[in-house]
């Protein structure tokens, strides 16, 4: 079963937008470097990016098995954007819908 687990919002610089939502949310955040940062419940999670192209925010769907996810994305004919990748969590894969809108598919470590 696929849910939504995280959404990665594009920002000039982390500091900033880290500090704004733990102080209007209450969020507390894990650096991951310079340009990242994410909330780590466990829960719907938001991922803070300095260092990406997209200019929108990326939703992150958690699936069971990633490599079956990419090839229901290309039989369905949609663009692979960035291939399957790794990073701190898990791997993942970003694609366009019909629509054009970015998303990511991701299985956790």
């Amino acid at each position: 079963m696929a849910r939504l687990n995280y959404l990665e919002l594009p920002v000039v610089a982390t500091g900033p937008a880290a500090e704004f939502y733990a102080k209007v949310m209450g969020w507390t955040f894990t650096d991951y470097g310079p340009d990242y940062a994410a909330t780590t419940t466990g829960d719907t999670d938001l991922g803070l990016d300095a260092d990406t192209v997209l200019k929108v925010m990326l939703p992150v769907i958690q699936v069971d098995d990633l490599e079956a996810t990419l090839a229901a994305v290309e039989a369905a004919g949609r663009t692979v954007v960035e291939p399957i990748f790794a990073f701190p969590g898990g791997r993942r894969f970003h694609f366009r819908d019909p629509d054009g809108h970015v998303l990511a598919a991701m299985v956790p470590e």
